[in-house]
């Protein structure tokens, strides 16, 4: 039996199978295939390829495939079909299956596999299908062109673009205005812009893709007056022309003139807004906080039936949120949270709640959402670390490894912040581990935070090893980490030969490198280096002095006793001094027992800071310590008189992810009498070491016994003692206090580290004290 020609009952079929498609008539698609198949009709190729289209364009892709497997014959347009019906749908491996199965290609063929490929964004296979397409010596079309120059855009392929370019004008299409654009577009997204700006020159045909091609390159190199200026020559324009204005003038800080566009648009032509239009109208409006006008914009939402959920959703959310009017934000969120909010549109949310110190609700919002990925937990972490709640910080980031996305270096930097300022080694050892499991341990912003960790929680050594798995990037903040870490562990000279270094290797220091190295050598005494380094700072590195580099100066002149050269520094310093500078020179004036100069510093200081205790205290303790007891009294009343409250020392340990807290005296704790027995008997085997308590430290006239008891029952020693009950034998003990650490203490500590054979890091206001066999590092300068 042959096959049938295409008769005029065949045409009848495939006229009303074309009106099913168009009309979505399933039910008479259907009755006409049943028809075909009566009539004997379904051996012709013509008919069963018209019901193969309308299955494919009523998306009935199983039945589609059906018709096309039981065709007894098939030319290309069948496999074109079926090919198009996977390629435009993303079933891009079925698609290439069936590709690969043709047994003829023509440019169709190989323009539909292009598509499909840019569909899912996979632009590199695409351009290497247009490669192996040229191969076989298959001529490509117009939409051949412009397909793979878009994918050459993406993928920001120039030079395969240039040679598309020449290929292009081989085959005749240069003056095609389609290829054209998509050679425009392709230039100005590759960073071209001389060629771009040439191939617009040269085209005798423009359109409206044309132009919004050049407004978009223009907003996108900043030059927002050319972009203007091409949008006023425009004779037609369309939403997209508009949308580019609006969008770049917003990209660009230009908010009002994004606005006066929207209402120009609105007044000018008959075009209604899209989602972009709006999304980028009410950015607008959140950087301006303009309230009014975000509203009027809502409004407008509604009356018109847009769906306030996706990118218009998050700007209208954005807008209330960075408007003052968190509230409403918030009602917008719980309406619509089926969908997930992004980054912008929660930040300004978590911004809200933190302005009025609230972050719960926040917190709230986000266990709402459904779909969090790894921004929205890094800004809920980052929201939680700009609010001081370092613990909340380490608690959603352990729930964000249990049940959340992988984190990234931005994650794993936001959290380092917060395990810094805890001082928490064992949270700094956890999150290290994380960035070794997730492949971020060589991210610079996580090697900077885990020596950071280190460094605050007293382990020199593990934030040395971190420094030189990094240090090889250069980066001028590792290398400044490293020497304040260093500087800060009493590591005066390894902090200056790591600068030496630096500057050898070329890295520039910038500010706060100089703060590092002037601490350095203000807490190891080399004054004539600091001054070396300060003179560098200002005449070679051009570094504008700022309060932090004076107070330094100060610091080192008056820890090196040079304190006439600290108050000239002060007098001729460019800038009135601040609190810290006058808090410095008061504190050397006290361990140099220069009452005179102390005097003046602590005015000063009262004057900047009258409710400063520790102005009124150190004064009043030089009073005592001088006899001169009714001046130091009367320091005392007038600090009750103006309820200024001295603040009191406290010391902690963290024992088993336990924070032990310990004051003066401490009768708190509920081994308080394991402590004190245990300290006891410290105290006199310390003495027969040859320890002389410090009783001139305790300014009260009272027995030397009892004033020896005060000492013995200090904060710090409390804290050390109670480490040593609790932890193993040759561990080493991290204790940290909030004040700086006593006379007595600090030669007691000595003697104990030598006595029980540990090391014993204690960091106080200022410093690190690493104490080691009767020694401490800061070599009694501090």
């Amino acid at each position: 039996m042959g096959v049938p020609s295409p008769s005029p009952i065949s045409d009848l079929y495939a006229n009303v199978l074309q009106t099913s498609i168009k009309s979505q008539d399933l039910l008479a698609g259907k009755c006409i295939h049943a028809k075909i198949i009566k009539s004997g009709l379904h051996l012709g190729v013509f008919l069963m390829n018209s019901l193969t289209n309308f299955y494919v364009k009523t998306e009935r892709f199983v039945d589609a495939r059906q018709v096309f497997d039981e065709m007894p014959v098939k030319n290309v347009f069948s496999w074109n079909t079926v090919l198009s019906m996977y390629a435009k749908h993303g079933m891009i491996e079925t698609a290439h299956r069936v590709f690969s199965d043709m047994p003829e290609r023509d440019p169709v063929s190989w323009t539909t596999m292009i598509l499909g490929f840019n569909r899912i964004c996979q632009f590199g296979k695409a351009i290497q299908l247009f490669s192996s397409m040229i191969t076989h010596r298959m001529a490509p079309t117009q939409y051949t062109i412009t397909n793979v120059l878009a994918s050459c855009a993406a993928h920001e392929a120039l030079s395969i673009g240039r040679k598309i370019h020449s290929l292009a004008v081989k085959l005749g299409f240069g003056g095609c205005v389609p290829v054209a654009n998509s050679l425009l577009n392709m230039y100005a997204k590759s960073g071209d812009v001389s060629t771009a700006n040439i191939v617009f020159g040269r085209m005798k045909l423009k359109n409206k893709s044309t132009c919004n091609v050049m407004i978009s390159l223009h907003m996108n190199l900043g030059q927002i007056d050319l972009a203007l200026a091409q949008f006023e020559k425009m004779e037609e324009r369309d939403i997209v022309s508009w949308n580019s204005m609006i969008t770049g003038y917003n990209q660009h800080g230009h908010d009002f003139e994004a606005l006066n566009m929207l209402s120009r648009m609105l007044r000018e032509s008959s075009l209604q807004p899209d989602k972009f239009t709006l999304g980028s109208a009410l950015s607008a409006c959140s950087n301006l906080e303009s309230l009014n006008h975000g509203k009027e914009i809502h409004t407008y939402l509604i009356k018109a039936g847009f769906n306030t959920s996706g990118a218009v959703g998050n700007a209208l959310i954005a807008m209330y949120s960075k408007s003052g009017q968190v509230g409403v934000a918030r009602t917008i969120v719980e309406k619509n949270k089926s969908t997930s909010l992004n980054v912008i549109a929660f930040t300004a949310i978590l911004d809200g709640y933190l302005k009025v110190g609230d972050v719960t609700p926040a917190r709230e919002i986000f266990n709402l959402l459904m779909d969090r990925d790894v921004v929205l937990w890094t800004a809920m972490i980052v929201g939680y670390v700009q609010n001081g709640l370092s613990n909340d910080a380490v608690e959603i980031f352990r729930a964000m490894i249990n049940e959340g996305p992988r984190p990234n270096s931005y994650t794993l930097a936001a959290i380092l912040s917060a395990s810094s300022s805890l001082a928490s080694l064992n949270h700094g050892k956890e999150i290290h581990a994380s960035a070794i499991r997730t492949g971020e341990v060589y991210s610079v912003s996580v090697g900077n935070g885990l020596i950071n960790v280190y460094a605050k929680a007293g382990n020199i050594d593990s934030a040395r090893r971190v420094f030189v798995s990094v240090c090889y990037r250069r980066d001028t903040v590792s290398w400044t980490s490293m020497i304040a870490a260093l500087a800060q562990h009493g590591l005066g000279e390894d902090a200056i030969e790591l600068f030496d270094k630096m500057l050898a290797i070329g890295i520039k220091p910038d500010h706060i490198t100089y703060v590092s190295v002037l601490s350095a050598c203000a807490n190891i005494g080399l004054v004539e280096r600091g001054q070396k380094y300060y003179g560098m700072m200002v005449n070679v590195h051009r570094i504008e002095p700022i309060p932090s580099h004076y107070v330094c100066m100060i610091d080192l002149f008056g820890r090196a006793g040079l304190l006439e050269e600290a108050r000239k520094f002060i007098e001729d310093m460019p800038v009135d001094p601040d609190i810290a500078a006058w808090a410095s020179l008061l504190l050397s004036c006290k361990v140099y027992k220069n009452l005179e100069l102390a005097e003046l510093a602590a005015e000063r200081l009262l004057a900047l800071d009258p409710g400063n205790s520790g102005a009124y205290s150190t004064l009043a303790n030089m009073y005592s310590a001088c006899g001169r007891w009714e001046k130091a009294a009367r320091i005392r009343k007038t600090m009750k008189e103006r309820g200024v409250k001295k603040e009191q020392g406290s010391s902690w340990v963290q024992i088993k992810g336990t924070v032990h807290v310990f004051g003066a005296n401490d009768s708190l704790h509920p081994q308080k009498d394991e402590i004190y027995k245990l300290i006891a008997k410290i105290w006199r085997e310390i003495k027969e070491m040859g320890f002389i308590p410090d009783t001139d430290t305790v300014l009260h006239d009272l027995e030397e016994e009892v004033k020896e008891q005060i000492l013995r029952h200090h904060s710090e020693k409390l804290a050390i003692t109670f480490g040593l009950l609790s932890t193993p034998e040759g561990t080493t003990l991290r204790i940290m206090k909030n004040l700086r650490v006593c006379n007595d203490c600090h030669l007691a500590i000595k003697y104990i580290s030598k006595l029980v054979g540990r090391e014993i890091i204690v960091r106080d206001s200022t410093r690190f004290h690493h104490f080691r066999d009767g020694l401490c590092s800061c070599r009694e300068f501090w």
